[in-house]
């Protein structure tokens, strides 16, 4: 009988430990819709889709609220040790980062907003649009990781951030010349030049959770190690 009992205490736990890294994957979703999104509204010129985005941030923000009390919840009552305990720590730091995304998402979208009410013409947003892609790209590859906990696509994920980073300096440095040679451009280089920031910062979080990947199946914090020493230290 009590074998009984502590097998069916162990399964339960597993649906829970299951469900937390399901929901995670879902907010996930979530994130890249609204990224999607605030994205499309720039490149169409939407502003009923940009002010979408600025209004639904709430839902993500409650899907957080909602996945940290229950990783609580089983915190204080199984008290998990080992792999599993990394799993609710990867989860946790994970919503952490897609709830700041959605909030980067947010601003994108106020930016599109802004933009739009503004009439600037869209064709100045192409890089905008190429950045955005990339990054896109690369939270969707961070969260396939995390749902395959795919250390080599995670790696993969950190080594596509310098990459992004090249691409948001070249914004940079455009928008700085635009400004200097005309100083009309001002106001509509600094919406872009927001939105260019909200997505890079997207960007570093998509790596973030790449690194947490690596922390969950190996137990080793990579945060903070050169992408060359990960590699070695992974071999």
């Amino acid at each position: 009988m009590e074998m009984n009992i502590d097998h069916h205490i162990s399964s339960r736990f597993n649906e829970e430990l299951e469900g937390i890294r399901t929901r995670a994957l879902q907010m996930g979703g979530a994130v890249e819709k609204q990224l999607a999104n605030a994205l499309a509204a720039i490149s169409k010129g939407d502003l009923e889709l940009a002010k979408e985005v600025v209004d639904s941030d709430y839902l993500i923000n409650a899907q957080e609220v909602e996945i940290d009390e229950q990783c609580t919840k089983i915190l204080a009552i199984r008290q998990p040790a080992a792999r599993d305990l990394r799993l609710i720590i990867t989860v946790i730091k994970t919503i952490t980062d897609l709830e700041r995304m959605g909030d980067e998402a947010q601003r994108v979208g106020r930016m599109a907003k802004q933009l739009v009410e503004h009439s600037y013409p869209s064709k100045h947003f192409q890089q905008i649009r190429n950045l955005g892609d990339h990054v896109s790209r690369m939270l969707h590859d961070a969260l396939d990781a995390f749902a395959r906990t795919d250390i080599d696509a995670a790696l993969q994920v950190l080594e596509e951030d310098q990459r992004v980073d090249q691409e948001y300096e070249t914004i940079m440095r455009q928008l700085i010349t635009f400004m200097m040679e005309d100083p009309r451009s001002i106001p509509r280089s600094l919406e872009i030049m927001w939105s260019a920031r909200a997505l890079e910062r997207i960007g570093d979080r998509s790596c973030n959770i790449a690194e947490y990947v690596v922390y969950f199946v190996r137990g080793r914090d990579i945060r903070h190690t050169q992408l060359s020493d990960v590699q070695d230290g992974l071999d």
